[in-house]
C-alpha cells in the first residue's frame, strides 16, 4: 500500500518578490580583473602557475578543460570571471549542483538571490516561492521533453526570455504516436501535459523577462555552445518544494547532463579537471565517470594517465597527498574530496584558497604570454 505524501499544493506559496535576499548581482559581482581578496600561500601560487600551464597545453591538444564547483562560486557572484574563461576559450565544460543552477537563475531573472534559511524555516516559507519553483521546473519539463539537459534548459530559457508551451492537443497525439517506437519521447510527453493540465497553461509563447541577463552563467554557456550541467539530488533544492516540480522531468534532464559531463572527462588523457568548493558532488560523478571511460580505454588497449586534477576548498589540509592516502587514524583522511581524487590516478593538486581568489589567479596567469 502507498505510503501518504505531503500535497505540496496546499503549500501558501509566496511571491518571489516579498522574499529579502542577501546578494545582489549588480552591487556585488566579481570583475575578471578585479584583485585578489587574500594572498595565496606558496603551495598556492605553485600550483597556479602549474595548471596554467596544463590548460594551454590541454587546448592546444584538444583535451578537456573542465570546472566543477559549489553553488557558494555563483553566489560569490562569480559569472563574470566564469564567462571571461568561458569566452576566451579556456573552458570546455562547467558543472555544479541544483542550487549552483538555482542562484544563477535568480541572479539572472530578478538580480538577487541568497535567502535567510534559519529566518525563512521558523515562517514556513524557506525555498516556498512562486516564481523559482515555477519557471525552473516548467524550464526542466520543457527542456527534458525537447531532449535536452538540465544545465541546458535553464540556459536557453534565460537566453530566449521565454518558453514555448505545445498545445493539449499535441502532445496527447504524440504520446499516442511515439508509444510504440519511441517510448522515452512519449513518457517526456506525458510528463509535460501533466502540468501543462495540472496549472492550465496556455499554448504559445511563455515571455519570462530577464533583466540581468548579461550575469547569467548558464545563458552564457548556452549562447557559446559549452556544456554546462547541473548534478542534483533530489529533494535538496528548494525547486521540489514547488507542486510544479517533476521528478521524471529532473532525472531526464540530470542523466543527460551526466553522460555529457562522462563523455568530457573521457578526453581527460592530457586535461585539466578543476573542483572548485564542492565536497560531495564533484568528486562522486568524477569518480563513475572516469570508471566508465577506463573501461571503454582498456577495451581498446590503453589507459587514461595523464589527467591533472586541481582541488580548492577553505578547509586546511596538513598531508602531502602524493605520498598517498593518510592512514586512518589522521583527520586528513576524512577530507573527502582529497581522498576521492587521489585515488582517481594522475596527477592531484590541493589549494586552500577562497574559490574568488583561485579563479583570478587563473584568468590573470592564463593571460599572460
Amino acid at each position: 500500500m502507498p505510503h501518504p505524501q505531503l500535497d505540496r499544493f496546499k503549500l501558501n506559496i509566496k511571491p518571489l518578490a516579498e522574499r529579502k535576499d542577501k546578494v545582489y548581482i549588480e552591487r556585488d559581482h566579481v570583475l575578471p580583473t578585479a584583485e585578489l581578496s587574500h594572498p595565496l600561500t606558496e603551495n598556492g601560487v605553485k600550483v597556479i602557475a602549474e595548471t596554467v600551464e596544463r590548460i594551454k597545453r590541454a587546448r592546444e591538444n584538444g583535451k578537456s578543460r573542465m570546472l566543477t564547483f559549489g553553488a557558494h562560486a555563483i553566489k560569490n557572484c562569480l559569472a563574470p570571471v566564469f564567462i571571461k574563461l568561458m569566452e576566451d576559450g579556456w573552458i570546455t565544460h562547467l558543472a555544479t549542483n541544483g542550487a549552483g543552477i538555482i542562484h544563477d537563475w535568480e541572479f539572472a531573472f530578478q538580480g538577487h538571490s541568497s535567502e535567510d534559511v534559519r529566518t525563512n524555516v521558523d515562517r514556513g516559507q524557506f525555498g516556498v516561492w512562486q516564481e523559482t519553483g515555477f519557471y525552473l521546473n516548467l524550464a526542466l519539463i520543457v527542456g527534458a521533453y525537447r531532449g535536452m539537459g538540465y544545465g541546458e534548459s535553464v540556459g536557453a530559457f534565460v537566453e530566449q526570455e521565454g518558453l514555448d508551451i505545445p498545445a493539449q492537443d499535441v502532445l496527447v497525439a504524440e504520446i499516442r504516436e511515439k508509444a510504440e517506437t519511441d517510448p522515452q519521447q512519449a513518457a517526456a510527453a506525458a510528463d509535460l501535459l501533466t502540468q501543462v493540465r495540472a496549472f492550465d497553461l496556455k499554448r504559445g509563447w511563455m515571455p519570462v523577462p530577464h533583466p540581468s541577463k548579461r550575469f547569467g552563467l548558464q545563458s552564457a554557456a548556452y549562447r557559446l555552445n559549452i556544456p554546462f550541467t547541473s548534478h542534483p539530488m533530489i529533494g535538496h533544492d528548494i525547486i521540489y518544494v514547488h507542486p510544479m516540480n517533476q521528478g521524471a522531468a529532473i532525472g531526464r534532464a540530470a542523466q543527460r547532463d551526466f553522460l555529457a559531463y562522462a563523455n568530457q572527462v573521457n578526453n581527460l588523457d592530457g586535461g585539466v579537471h578543476m573542483s572548485i568548493g564542492s565536497a560531495v558532488m564533484s568528486p562522486m560523478i568524477f569518480e563513475k565517470s572516469l570508471s566508465m571511460s577506463q573501461n571503454l580505454w582498456i577495451q581498446q588497449g590503453k589507459h587514461i594517465d595523464d589527467h591533472f586534477m586541481v582541488i580548492v576548498d577553505l578547509q586546511e589540509s596538513h598531508w602531502d597527498w602524493s605520498q598517498g592516502e593518510p592512514p586512518m587514524d589522521n583527520p586528513d583522511y576524512y577530507l573527502r574530496y582529497n581522498k576521492s581524487f587521489n585515488r582517481m590516478g594522475g596527477q592531484m593538486r590541493y589549494v586552500t584558497a577562497d574559490n574568488r581568489d583561485f579563479l583570478l589567479a587563473i584568468v590573470k596567469g592564463l593571460e599572460q604570454p
